[in-house]
């Protein structure tokens, strides 16, 4: 495990790990709850997350662009972008709203300039946590309608519980930074 990673759990533990009776946004109920907006907002643990998943987006070939369904994906992405900037290795960005504004453009893909398309690039969707895989998929479903070639997701934590096996069934390969089983 990379130190990034280690140091990574450390924050989550801190901030956003916690252990009860949970019921989860697929609506299933876990022992186990990880709310990383903490994480992702505090300094350290935007940097840390932004770091890991550039490390995993690293490793990748051939990405045009991130992007993810807001609100999970939002700060991270804000952060990696920032630091991919930093790293001279810049990383392009994207978000997909839940649902279009009822005002100004009305996109659904929003973060892109005047001109500016998905039409033909590769793209990675990204989420804070993946359980099923549903809020990846949704995000995916937009690109891929911007014309977008979606082949991955990738998540700052996989929560082991099903997404792997339906990103799969919707034609994506799920990449983690880490996985519940690191804080078990």
């Amino acid at each position: 495990m990379s130190e990034v990673a280690e140091q990574l759990i450390a924050v989550i533990k801190e901030r956003s790990y916690r252990r009860g009776k949970f019921k989860l946004a697929s609506g299933a109920e876990s022992e186990f709850y990880f709310n990383l907006k903490p994480t992702m907002m505090s300094p350290k643990g935007a940097y840390l997350s932004a770091k890991a998943l550039l490390e995993k987006i690293r490793e990748v070939d051939g990405i045009d662009y991130v992007g993810g369904l807001e609100m999970g994906a939002v700060p991270v992405i804000a952060s990696l972008a920032a630091l991919s900037f930093e790293d001279g290795k810049p990383v392009n960005t994207f978000f997909v709203r839940k649902q279009p504004k009822d005002h100004g453009t009305q996109d659904l893909v929003e973060g892109l300039a005047i001109g500016e398309s998905l039409s033909g690039k590769h793209v990675i969707i990204i989420d804070d946590v993946a359980t099923t895989g549903g809020s990846i998929v949704k995000a995916a479903e937009a690109a891929r309608k911007a014309g977008a070639i979606v082949d991955y997701a990738l998540v700052i934590l996989d929560r082991e519980e099903g997404g792997t096996e339906n990103l799969a069934a919707a034609g994506m390969k799920l990449l983690s930074a880490l996985k519940k089983s690191d804080f078990l």
